[in-house]
């Protein structure tokens, strides 16, 4: 198990990876977003003493990650492409892994578009790393 040991301790969020369909570089820094939420539905007359709730629709939130900006255009082009009105959804995973690298658990997201794109902030006197940041409209996600 590496430097955990036990089963029962908390994994740290750290050690991740995340693949994206037709993408060859995606090495992010950080990334926010795989939550679900289902609709409540209310029902009951004025005659129910009790008011009763059913499931509605489930609906996922938008996954965002970011990363140290490179010159490689893959995910700028991804989001001009929605942009031009040429939606193009792809599939991927989040994907935690051990202290050795090896995979603990994933999570796969599918129909995947870009929402937004995030991406140079500048300070002529800062000194940390420009940092792009892309958010993906997901439809599903699965955990595998």
């Amino acid at each position: 198990m590496g430097f955990w040991g036990r089963g029962h301790d908390h994994i740290g969020n750290f050690n991740f990876r995340i693949e994206i369909e037709g993408l060859t570089s995606a090495s992010f820094k950080e990334m926010d977003g795989i939550a679900s939420e289902t609709e409540i539905i209310t029902y009951g007359g004025s005659v129910d003493l009790i008011q009763r709730k059913r499931p509605g629709r489930t609906k996922w939130s938008e996954i965002t990650l970011k990363r140290g900006y490179t010159n490689n255009p893959e995910l700028w082009a991804w989001r001009k492409s929605v942009m031009d009105g040429k939606i193009d959804r792809r599939a991927g995973s989040v994907i935690i892994c051990g202290d050795d690298g090896s995979e603990i658990v994933r999570y796969n997201f599918f129909e995947a578009w870009p929402t937004k794109w995030k991406g140079l902030t500048l300070d002529g006197k800062g000194t940390d790393t420009i940092v792009e940041e892309l958010t993906l409209a997901v439809e599903r996600v699965e955990r595998g």
